[in-house]
């Protein structure tokens, strides 16, 4: 009889520390919070958190096999424990790509393993477009291509399923000005009055937080709408959406070529309600080398329980290429 292939683990590995951390000049303005845990002569794999501004997590540690990985986490630009938090100038994707550079160069890593959801499959495409020779592999969750088609859906079309939290959301902004809520919660945002710029931050993180998983979690909103994450990921995003994330039109689709060469991943909740799975499937049409992963019951968030057991699997079988 045949042997068969042992099955993948799918299960989220033991919380884990760091084995060192600092902070990354970038310029005069913005410094950098990265962290390496794991094994610090394993496989580089490298987290990009989304918003973008929302900041990662000990939690994003536990996808990867500490024995195997060196895994690097760092807070992008204005984000998480990165300072100064939700600031906006210099603060671009092509600025968030030359980072990614600095942290590798300054690590001393040759290639790595790129894990991103959400904004950080933007990210992710983005820089294996621009140093597709620095990419062993890419992980991609919950596809987000900046185009104004996603943008549309997330301030107004929403509303078609989640009624409740976008009107708590459009709430927030008086009538008069609701005909482009962008413009009007960016205008808060930039407020230099915390009194201005925190409530608009909250109701944001609110918003997207009701309408990332597929049933109702308490626990995300919360973590959503706390003042950090809050103020990170409302203020940068609505600056990137404003600028159309600093990158041509349709640029990601457009560049897929550059990637097509590299072991790819995708895995998208059919639910997914903040990235709906038709730019997954653009992407997966543009990239069909890529192994294209359709959770049943899951929407966007990388904490639902069949989008985090592939996101582990996909970890563990990169172990082997």
């Amino acid at each position: 009889m045949a042997d068969h292939a042992p099955a993948l683990r799918t299960e989220l590995y033991p919380e884990t520390e760091p084995y060192e951390a600092g902070m990354l000049a970038l310029d005069g303005l913005h410094h950098m919070y990265w962290e390496a845990c794991g094994n610090p002569s394993g496989k580089p794999v490298v987290f990009l958190h989304g918003g973008p501004g929302a900041g990662a997590s000990p939690a994003h540690r536990r996808f990867f096999d500490p024995k195997h990985y060196r895994i690097i986490i760092f807070d992008q630009r204005g984000a998480g424990r990165s300072t100064p938090l939700g600031e906006l100038r210099d603060n671009t994707t092509p600025h968030l790509i030359a980072d990614m550079e600095t942290l590798r160069q300054h690590l001393n890593i040759e290639r790595w393993l790129v894990f991103g959801g959400s904004w950080g499959s933007t990210l992710a495409i983005a820089y294996a477009e621009a140093h597709s020779h620095r990419c062993a592999g890419l992980i991609l969750r919950g596809i987000f291509l900046c185009r104004k088609s996603e943008i549309d859906w997330f301030l107004y079309d929403l509303k078609n399923l989640f009624p409740e939290a976008w009107h708590t959301f459009a709430g927030v902004i008086p009538e008069r000005e609701r005909s482009d809520l962008l413009k009007a919660y960016y205008k808060r945002l930039t407020n230099p009055d915390p009194a201005i710029h925190m409530p608009a931050a909250r109701a944001w993180g609110r918003y997207e937080g009701s309408c990332s998983t597929l049933l109702p979690s308490p626990e995300t909103v919360a973590y959503f709408g706390g003042d950090v994450v809050a103020l990170g990921l409302a203020r940068i995003e609505a600056h990137y959406f404003t600028h159309d994330i600093f990158l041509p039109i349709n640029s990601l689709l457009d560049y897929v070529s550059r990637i097509r060469s590299i072991p790819g991943v995708i895995v998208q909740g059919r639910y997914d309600a903040v990235c709906p799975m038709v730019s997954a499937d653009d992407l997966r049409r543009a990239w069909p080398e890529a192994e294209y992963i359709i959770v049943p019951d899951a929407g966007h968030s990388a904490w639902e329980p069949g989008i985090c057991k592939q996101l582990v699997a996909a970890c563990e079988k990169f172990k082997h290429l």
